[in-house]
């Protein structure tokens, strides 16, 4: 979480000796144990709290969707699960001939002729409506 070694823990211990002295230090470091298991107290009640006022229809309902990062992950990557990909892992698997059909190449059927779409801009006949695209209003 903080990403502290053990070398700057016992530089951290070595200053915070310094500064408060032994008399001050045990008091200190109860002190902060006790804010955060306080802060911890806080947090779960209010984790609580919340289910319980969402109701059981949120019963399944994970905290951790709200975070940014996993809500824009989620948009553009979907439901599917790509914590497993890896680029180098891919690259290997395609210089061993492992490589996995593209997914978009087995969803197309190149044996029909491809119809080209009617041009948009065609002209209406008498007393016909022009289509409305309800996005666009």
């Amino acid at each position: 979480m903080f990403n502290i070694g053990a070398l700057e823990f016992v530089v951290l211990a070595a200053v915070a000796l310094i500064v408060f002295g032994p008399e001050r230090l045990p008091e200190l470091a109860r002190d902060a144990a006790r804010m955060l298991r306080t802060l911890r107290d806080v947090a779960q009640g209010a984790r609580t709290q919340l289910n319980t006022e969402l109701g059981p229809e949120f019963a399944d309902f994970d905290l951790s969707s709200l975070n940014p990062r996993t809500a824009i992950k989620n948009a553009l990557l979907g439901d599917e699960d790509f914590t497993s990909l890896n680029p180098r892992d891919s690259i290997q698997r395609a210089l061993r001939g492992e490589d996995e059909p593209d997914r978009l190449s087995s969803t197309i059927d190149l044996s029909k002729p491809a119809t080209p779409d009617p041009p948009a801009d065609l002209p209406l006949g008498p007393g016909e409506r022009p289509p409305i695209d309800p996005d666009a209003t």
